[in-house]
């Protein structure tokens, strides 16, 4: 038996009844409106309600989640597949319960991966479906390959956009760009816009509704809304210390409404829970193309 016959012999063990972790897919069209932030927050307040939840930094070269906590890890995800480093060496003990793990420039040498390894990286990633109910990954801004790729292998996508116009157009490009991917099918993502550093409740609904329109109008995506987080001096001061503002300002605007969409995102899991695929078939995804024989 070949390694791609292994890969797909492994896959179809997937579907076999086992625990599967929720994916959720942070991203936008631009950089700078807040993405990694949310995620790190959004994280803390999901912990906050009983689950086991692990943040992946796939913003290559920013390193932008340990930035924020103020953590700097020993390994990431390349000494996993290049250096013989195991799971539990790789996830980085977080603020609250979570836990993270930064990409280095491990996924960006994908495309240079045997198939022997890439059967090893899928098994340690059933292994990470294993140990947490939700992961985040944190993608890149901008519509490079490695953002499309890994929003079009996922099921469960934020798409976080400000009210500034280049904001707003960016993510009608990465949405129209995403569309336009003749390799993948977008039945089953569902995108759920998040309208970041908002005056007012209107003015969120107002963006989502101007990129809605014309998202119905022109492209074949599903796009809902979460919701509006607010203008809040907290998360820059949080940032400039190094900690979440969930933590460091709990009673915040920002985080009262950030604890919401965490309460909304696990109400929504009943209904979600035939999208759960796991961590292990979002790479599977990923990587579909260098397993066909």
């Amino acid at each position: 038996m070949d390694q791609a016959e292994k890969l797909r012999k492994m896959v179809k063990e997937q579907s076999a009844p086992r625990r599967m972790a929720r994916v959720i897919t942070v991203t936008s069209g631009k950089g700078g409106v807040g993405k990694s932030s949310i995620s790190v927050n959004l994280a803390i307040a999901l912990s906050r309600l009983g689950n086991r939840v692990i943040v992946l930094d796939a913003d290559f070269g920013l390193a932008n989640v340990e930035v924020m906590l103020g953590i700097r890890p020993q390994y990431n995800l390349a000494d996993l597949m290049f250096r013989g480093k195991s799971l539990n060496d790789i996830i980085t003990e977080g603020p609250e319960n979570i836990g993270f793990i930064s990409g280095g420039s491990g996924i960006q040498e994908l495309t240079n991966l045997s198939k022997d390894q890439i059967v090893y990286l899928i098994q340690k990633l059933v292994e990470l479906d294993e140990r947490a109910d939700i992961i985040i990954i944190d993608t890149g801004a901008g519509i490079a390959d490695s953002v499309l790729e890994f929003v079009a292998a996922s099921t469960e996508v934020l798409l976080i956009a400000t009210p500034e116009p280049t904001s707003i157009t960016d993510a009608y490009a990465l949405l129209k760009t995403l569309n336009r991917k003749t390799d993948v099918s977008l039945q089953d993502t569902v995108i759920k816009m998040v309208a970041n550093r908002i005056d007012n409740h209107e003015d969120g609904k107002e963006l989502y509704d101007k990129l809605s329109l014309v998202v119905n109008k022109f492209l074949n995506l599903k796009l809902e809304y979460l919701g509006a987080l607010p203008q809040d001096s907290s998360v820059s001061k949080a940032v400039m210390r190094q900690k979440p503002a969930i933590a460091l300002y709990p009673n915040s605007q920002f985080s009262l409404t950030l604890t919401s969409f965490a309460d909304i995102l696990c109400e929504n899991e009943t209904s979600n829970m035939h999208q759960k695929k796991g961590i292990a078939q979002l790479f599977t995804n990923l990587l579909r193309s260098r397993i066909k024989k």
